[in-house]
């Protein structure tokens, strides 16, 4: 049995296997047709190396590749396929780590400490697998690298050109993950948009990769737009058509077509694809506009999107994807029982990606409580017109997030939402950053150290209740120089943070210079607001939480980062739930507060 052939069934180009039987050919014939691959004995021993899927983007940016990418690697992993994805962005950053997140959205953290692009949270929501620095290279990474090279002496005297060093260099990083067949299955998305600049070297390196590796081993797919002109009533497929044509500039033919589109794709239009395009008809793919991007592996699966690519990988063929999990979870996210809007108190509201794994942490504990989670954004600087600006925006809000961020601008709007929802008895979790305001608004307002203040905030405070970090101090060099990475922390029994987590022991992301001083944690601990969870190693106060309140914590690490569909954070859990009692059963919400 071979694989590789299409047929027309309910108005679609289905793969299916070339035997004997259906093709009327005889096996030396039918190796005849195969000789590409040499033999069938051939493909049965390249079945057992790693496979290559190289993930390319045309027309326009924002398409989704990274969404694509995680929605293909999650249909392969449910078939029993071990897949990894990888990110190569095209700028000369090193990392997104010093890149403000108007520009870039948020930077996402591994547990390993490396500050990487917000896809790599969707491949971590996806797949429920962690992932590394290996999984991020930008352009300035593989430049340091050949410069530091060069410097060394390695290249032995050589004029250093981009081919053949940094193509190289690019093909070695792009073949790392998939060095020890750890993974049956590498996707790597090429940031960018073929046609630019900065693009080049990378479409290079993959050029070669598959003469390298052979057309068996790696499968190029580009993401393209059909867009829809409402004048003319059509889908126009022209733009397709060149970006294709740009790409096969660079000596690369796309094997498979994933076109986002507003409207259905029909079949006039994907032979026309296929035959400008030179792809078979059955590998010019449909992307919808999704309700929410957890469609997309169910709207890939019935497009025959994985099933194409095994084919064109000469993968054996494995049972059904398993997606019970997956589709639990829709189930529950479509059909919600409750409904509760939480504010997002931050400085960087206007671009939603600079909250991305927020918003996203939000929709998977919705999803455990049954619950429809409303996300409102609040800019901390519109809370600094005083005490009625604050409760207009708040007091119909059934619990509020203080967001993470770093600098001066916007604090003193944050401080005031903390002070309100904490008289208010409004469920409240603050992250990082809010979880130091919450430490200052409590010592500026209960424990009467009026100049209480963080010292990113100002250096000469009289009480730097947060300060920063010792091994910080001595430090002028901004990227990659942060408390960076997952780190332990020792839960106290009976504690918010206890009950949720079901464990005293736990470890979190962290991404951070400032810490809670400890020269104040007695005062603290005296009072209402108390530490309840420490780093075993160096004693840092991790966590936070008030005695006499329905819900209120403050958290040192980045919980969302470590949110996905099959693992919500319990954090976040529960804070969806404090904010589900607090809307449906408010007196039970007065009397927790009146017995604390």
């Amino acid at each position: 049995m071979f694989p590789g052939f299409f047929s027309y069934r309910s108005g679609r180009y289905i793969p299916q296997e070339i035997t004997t039987s259906n093709f009327g050919l005889s096996k030396n014939m039918l190796s005849f047709v195969f000789r590409n691959s040499e033999s069938q004995k051939c493909y049965q021993e390249q079945s057992n190396m790693t496979k290559y899927i190289f993930v390319t983007g045309g027309v326009t940016s924002s398409l989704g590749k990274g969404i694509i990418s995680a929605s293909l690697a999650k249909l392969l992993q449910a078939r029993g396929l071990k897949v990894t994805i990888q990110k190569f962005d095209p700028y000369l950053n090193v990392d997104p780590g010093t890149l403000n997140p108007y520009e870039h959205g948020e930077c996402y953290v591994t547990d390993d400490g490396a500050e990487t692009d917000l896809d790599l949270g969707h491949y971590e929501r996806f797949l429920n697998i962690p992932t590394s620095q290996a999984n991020n290279v930008t352009t300035g990474r593989v430049y340091q690298t050949v410069i530091n090279k060069e410097r060394e002496g390695a290249y032995l005297g050589k004029t250093v050109q981009i081919v053949p060093h940094i193509t190289n260099e690019i093909k070695r990083r792009m073949l790392l993950l998939g060095a020890n067949n750890d993974y049956d299955i590498v996707i790597t998305e090429l940031g960018g948009t073929v046609g630019d600049i900065e693009s080049l070297p990378y479409l290079e390196a993959v050029r070669q990769l598959r003469w390298d590796l052979g057309r068996d081993n790696c499968v190029v797919i580009h993401l393209t737009l059909i867009p829809y002109l409402k004048a003319a009533g059509e889908l126009k497929t022209k733009p397709t058509q060149h970006s294709v044509k740009e790409l096969q500039k660079n000596g690369i033919q796309a094997d498979i077509l994933v076109c986002r589109t507003e409207h259905a794709i029909s079949n006039e239009i994907r032979r026309k694809l296929a035959l400008f395009c030179n792809v078979d008809i059955g590998s010019v793919i449909e992307s919808r506009d999704a309700e929410t991007i957890y469609d997309v592996p169910l709207m890939m699966l019935k497009e025959s999107l994985d099933t194409t690519v095994m084919l064109k990988l000469r993968l054996k063929d494995r049972n059904e994807p398993d997606l019970r999990k997956w589709k639990a979870f829709l189930g529950k996210l479509k059909n919600p029982l409750h409904e509760v809007r939480i504010g997002l108190v931050g400085k960087y509201n206007e671009l939603q990606d600079a909250y991305k794994s927020i918003y996203e942490a939000f929709i998977h504990a919705g999803a455990v409580n049954e619950c429809k989670v409303i996300v409102e954004p609040v800019h901390s600087e519109s809370l600094e017109g005083g005490a009625k600006e604050v409760e207009s925006k708040l007091k119909e809000m059934d619990g509020v997030l203080v967001a993470p961020g770093f600098g001066e601008r916007g604090i003193e709007g944050k401080l005031e939402a903390i002070k309100y929802v904490r008289e208010n008895n409004i469920p409240f979790f603050g992250i990082c950053l809010g979880m130091q305001c919450a430490v200052v608004e409590y010592a500026k307002n209960v424990l009467n150290l009026p100049e209480a203040a963080s010292s990113e905030v100002n250096e000469a405070s009289k009480n730097p209740v947060i300060d920063l970090m010792k091994d910080q101090k001595d430090l002028t060099q901004k990227g990659g120089t942060m408390r960076l990475g997952a780190y332990d922390c020792t839960l106290q029994p009976g504690s918010l943070a206890h009950a949720a987590y079901d464990k005293t022991e736990i470890s979190e992301r962290h991404r951070h210079r400032y810490e809670f001083n400890d020269k104040y944690r007695k005062q603290f601990e005296a009072a209402d607001l108390s530490p309840t969870g420490y780093n075993p190693e160096t004693n840092l106060v991790e966590i936070v939480e008030m005695k006499n309140h329905p819900w209120f914590m403050g958290v040192q690490f980045h919980p969302e980062l470590k949110s996905t569909v099959e693992n919500p954070h319990p954090l976040f859990v529960a804070f969806v739930n404090a904010a589900k009692k607090k809307k449906y059963h408010p007196k039970t919400v007065e009397d927790a507060v009146v017995k604390g």
